[in-house]
């Protein structure tokens, strides 16, 4: 029986059960699937796990969506946490040399260094996408070769022991109200960025220049700035997973982020960006993270090797969403009658 439904409501009754239902669906009954197979899921540690390598995750795939949204690629983000987690160690190796017994002044130090170099990192990429007219998927991808091949160079891949303890046992490792204190500093990224996005005329500009940059510029938005403005932004938070990581493991290291691209991109297409820019929820994306941060674990817990998880997980992410088409394709039916 086909149903009386104008355009409008069908687009209304889309969105809200594709944005509100369908991704915490899936997490719901993968956590269901976890209570009958696997116990220790939900052991106090486990839970620990998954909200850290959430937290971590949810910055990469922040950044990836607010630069999606805008209509690029940025597979720069693991070179430049890779590039923050050397730079914030040595440098607070440095001032530890200087003025031994600051630890506060140490990691204050050590946190602005890595930040700045991310942030610099993301102006470069959004100055050579904006100037050079070139696809951001090849500027990005030049810079990190670029950038991870600097870092390899200066570290010689050795790790960078002896970081504060305070910046490791207090935060990389503490806790608040039993949770990971990293995973409240990833809902409050998410919460400062949703509100960013949807509540004030530079995100409202974002989605704007992503939907049509040459309508945008007509409309006395300048692309440029906000290109500029959303790569630097990819950086930082880039740079804040790196040293996210660099708390959590106790040292700077040149090979973290290995798959933070891929990953990032998983979330955000999972989490409803379009790859053509202009769409994209900021709550979503971090629904995107905690799917994979899940999928991972369990990927762990099953003792899958860590050579086949990327493999995995690649086919995991390709039938999730081509369910989600299907059950679109098949909704679209219902209500009409023909094809979706």
């Amino acid at each position: 029986m086909k149903l009386n439904i104008n355009n409008k409501a069908l687009s209304w009754i889309m969105k809200v059960r594709i944005d509100l239902f369908f991704l915490p669906f899936v997490i719901f009954l993968i956590v269901l699937l976890m209570v009958f197979i696997e116990p220790r899921f939900f052991s106090r540690l486990n839970i620990s796990n998954v909200l850290r390598y959430f937290s971590a995750l949810s910055f990469t795939a922040l950044c990836q969506g607010l630069v999606m949204i805008v209509g690029g690629f940025d597979l720069s983000v693991g070179s430049i946490m890779a590039m923050a987690s050397v730079v914030s160690a040595t440098t607070m190796i440095s001032i530890q040399s200087i003025v031994p017994g600051m630890v506060g002044l140490h990691i204050l130090c050590g946190v602005g260094a890595g930040i700045i170099a991310g942030a610099l990192a993301g102006l470069l990429n959004g100055t050579l996408v904006s100037q050079l007219k070139v696809s951001p998927f090849i500027i990005t991808m030049g810079t990190m070769s670029i950038i991870s091949g600097s870092v390899y160079l200066y570290t010689k891949g050795a790790p960078i022991y002896g970081l504060p303890k305070l910046l490791i046992v207090e935060i990389g490792r503490g806790r608040i109200l039993n949770l990971p204190i990293l995973f409240f500093v990833a809902l409050l990224a998410v919460l400062i960025l949703w509100f960013i996005m949807v509540k004030t005329p530079f995100g409202r500009h974002t989605y704007a220049v992503g939907s049509n940059p040459r309508a945008a510029y007509e409309s006395g938005i300048k692309p440029t700035t906000i290109i500029l403005t959303i790569y630097t932004l990819s950086g930082v938070l880039s740079a804040v997973a790196g040293l996210i990581i660099t708390a959590r493991i106790g040292s700077g290291q040149s090979g973290i982020g290995s798959n933070a691209a891929i990953e990032s991109i998983a979330a955000a297409v999972i989490g409803g960006v379009s790859l053509r820019g202009g769409i994209g929820s900021i709550p979503k994306v971090a629904l995107g993270a905690l799917f994979l941060a899940i999928i991972s674990n369990t990927l762990n817990l099953a003792h899958i090797d860590s050579k086949y998880q990327t493999m995995v997980l690649g086919f995991f992410l390709i039938f999730a969403i081509a369910i989600e088409r299907w059950i679109s394709a098949l909704f679209v039916r219902a209500l009409f009658g023909g094809k979706g």
